[in-house]
């Protein structure tokens, strides 16, 4: 019987054991099986903070605050205004190539939430004029004539340092005819021909071409990059360290990860691979995860944290220069608040509170399959301004690093996904962990029956055979006591004739 019940129940024992198996070879490229099923996209939010500047014209005029620094109004939650948009992602293009790689391009939009939102798209606020203060940054070492027949040509198209417009036009690009002029007598300046907007490239685009390992004849090198568009490197900074395409894509990691693993990825948008690092264990919506947040030295400079250096110039630590892959433009890349940088940044600029729960970012990951169940990624994007002599639309601007736009793109696993996740990786994993116990228990007791009843009968036949064996022995000490008793009686006597 339990060896019956051991070949009907053992395949399902055993399903418990290899069942993270089957989702790691799942998270595996092979043509039209899991990679391509676990490449179907779920929506991300992307919840943008703008932040702006009260007294605009005096800090195009001179400061007036009390310690010279312009002072910023953070239009978030408490100004009503913090604009939603769902991203939505998908992949086009897949090629699986014959040296173990797959290539592919990934597509992005982003849709308005106006239930998720604060405020409109459509509401105005007052933003520096990246295009004037970038440009008039390019011209600081130009000959004086060059800056006069710039300012000239500022003038004649209406351009200031400071500008009112929408929300939607600043994030998702506006037409301005600085652009059209440049474009025409400088073809080569920027890399955009159409509208200007700081995340126009992102939206309805692609990220570039990516090709990563399948993993199916190295398994230890799963999702790695190999390649993007076309490069094993990039050639943005000033080091070859920091030129090294690392990781992945950023989707997802190889298994069975442990505490001692690092988190590592390329980002087209930051022109540059990032290393997170192991913080805690967790669980989301039941499922176990590790969470992975920024070091401190992500953003830190040369002097503070030595492998960075190629990254510079620098300013201050906590900030990197992306001048170099954003049209030269003196835009730097940093966490929210200036949070995890010199403070000095930070009070330079009234308003800002950098603090670890609001302006850090973290990642949850399955260790066993490495895919991403929730993540909060928040970066800030800030300009370097000042005046620049010759460039009359710069005025008395002091030397400042003034914060843009932070953001937060967060998302998490939800849904059918999610359900079915939680079935087969933890509940199905759980359930028959206990059953394989309940059956080895079982398959004891199924053991022990036929022992106990074997004992149970050998017990009855000892009983018997004893209780038979008594009786006759005490026929046997009757019958001699008698004898005995006619032997010793008189002669004549009725025992004496009994015997007889």
């Amino acid at each position: 019987v339990a060896g019956r019940s051991q070949a009907r129940w053992g395949p399902l024992i055993t399903k418990a054991g290899i069942c993270a198996g089957e989702a790691v070879k799942d998270s595996g490229a092979w043509p039209g099986e899991g990679c391509v099923r676990m490449w179907v996209p779920f929506g991300v939010a992307l919840m943008s903070l703008a932040v702006s500047c009260s007294g605009l014209r005096e800090v195009a005029e001179g400061p007036t605050a009390p310690d010279g620094h312009p002072v910023p109004v953070q239009l978030g939650p408490a100004d009503h205004w913090l604009p939603t948009r769902r991203e939505f992602r998908h992949k086009s293009n897949i090629t699986f190539n014959d040296n173990d790689t797959v290539s592919f391009l990934e597509y992005r939009s982003f849709q308005f939430q106006p239930d998720k939102s604060h405020g409109l798209e459509s509401d105005y606020i007052v933003m520096p004029n990246i295009l004037v203060l970038a440009a008039a940054m390019l011209m600081e070492n130009k000959p004086m004539s060059l800056k006069l027949i710039m300012t000239l040509a500022f003038s004649t198209l209406g351009e200031r340092a400071f500008m009112n417009r929408t929300v939607g036009e600043i994030m998702w690009g506006y037409e301005d005819p600085l652009i059209h002029l440049i474009n025409k007598y400088l073809p080569n300046m920027f890399p955009f021909k159409g509208k200007f907007g700081l995340f126009a490239e992102l939206n309805n685009s692609d990220s570039g071409l990516f090709t990563v390992f399948t993993g199916v004849k190295d398994f230890s090198r799963i999702h790695l990059v190999d390649k993007w568009n076309g490069l094993s490197k990039v050639s943005f900074w000033h080091s070859d360290q920091c030129n090294m395409i690392n990781g992945t894509s950023g989707q997802m990691w190889a298994p069975f990860m442990t505490p001692e693993t690092s988190l590592e990825f390329y980002s087209p948008e930051a022109c540059r691979s990032m290393n997170l690092i192991y913080k805690e264990s967790g669980t989301f919506e039941g499922i176990p995860t590790y969470r992975f947040v920024a070091p401190s030295t992500l953003f830190a400079n040369g002097s503070v944290y030595p492998p960075n250096e190629g990254f510079c110039p620098c300013r201050e630590s906590g900030i990197q220069n992306v001048s170099t892959c954003r049209f030269n433009a003196p835009l730097f890349l940093s966490h929210p608040h200036f949070y995890n940088a010199d403070p000095v940044l930070a009070e330079a600029v009234l308003g800002l509170h950098p603090n670890q729960e609001e302006h850090s970012l973290f990642l949850d990951i399955h260790p066993v399959t490495g895919i991403p169940m929730n993540c909060s990624v928040k970066l800030q994007l800030s300009l370097y301004i000042k005046a620049i002599r010759g460039i009359g639309q710069t005025g008395k601007i002091q030397p400042v690093v003034l914060p843009l736009v932070w953001f937060e793109e967060s998302g998490a696993m939800e849904g059918k996904p999610l359900r079915t996740f939680y079935t087969q990786l933890v509940l199905m994993p759980s359930v028959l962990q206990y059953a394989q116990y309940v059956l080895l228990a079982l398959g004891c007791v199924l053991l022990l029956i036929p022992i106990i009843h074997q004992i149970r009968s050998q017990e009855k036949c000892y009983l018997f055979w004893s209780s038979s064996k008594k009786g006759s022995k005490d026929k046997e000490a009757i019958q001699a006591y008698s004898e005995s008793l006619m032997t010793s009686a008189p002669k004549g006597t009725v025992l004496q004739e009994a015997r007889l």
